[in-house]
């Protein structure tokens, strides 16, 4: 670990954190949504809409702190990718259960729902992680439990696409299906890069 002399504002930690608890939420959301009846997805949604907006106030609080903050914990650059790698994550939940409602789809496809749950573990890792942030310990299993949801993620994802277009949907079906599997696998991918962040940020560190 480097040797450091100036104080640093350790306030930027509290902020991945909570954004961390955002994407718990967000993903555990999202999970009911997937699993409940059309008529029970309106509050769900809306409840996701939420999430979402707070956690743009956690991106938003971090960029101000960034632009007036002098010394920072660890490089500005990393700060700035971290905190938009965290809100993308949010962000890709919040589009797939928005679609979800907007096409009023009757059910998902088993192999998107297993994507799901794989974003509530992968959620629930980051969160667990974000607090070791400070200190640079015990990170390493996050990123590769990380890493190995992202691949089981994929693998479904490729499932998904091969039986959607199987013949066992009609082709606009097929597509608002395709639709919600895109985003769900593109908030897997941005879990990743969270993960691959913070890697890059404790082997600068160490």
């Amino acid at each position: 670990m480097r040797l450091r002399l100036t104080p640093r504002d350790t306030a930027f930690y509290d902020h991945f954190v909570e954004a961390a608890h955002n994407i718990v939420a967000a993903a555990e959301t999202l999970e009911q949504l997937v699993a409940a009846t059309p008529a029970e997805r309106t509050d769900l949604n809306a409840r996701m809409r939420e999430i979402e907006h707070a956690n743009d106030e956690v991106t938003h609080a971090v960029m101000r702190r960034l632009n007036s903050t002098f010394v920072t914990p660890f490089d500005r650059e990393d700060i700035y990718q971290l905190a938009s790698k965290l809100d993308d994550v949010v962000d890709f939940m919040e589009a797939a259960a928005d679609l979800v409602v907007l096409y009023e789809l009757d059910g998902l496809p088993d192999q998107t729902r297993e994507v799901v749950g794989l974003l509530v573990k992968a959620a629930r890792s980051t969160a667990e992680a974000m607090p070791r942030l400070q200190g640079m310990k015990e990170l390493a299993g996050y990123w590769i439990e990380v890493n190995r949801l992202e691949n089981e993620a994929d693998q479904l994802y490729r499932r998904t696409v091969a039986t959607l277009f199987n013949g066992t949907y009609d082709a606009l079906m097929a597509l608002k299906l395709k639709d919600v599997a895109d985003q769900v696998e593109a908030a897997a991918d941005a879990l990743e890069d969270v993960a691959d962040t913070v890697e890059t940020i404790a082997l600068k560190e160490s």
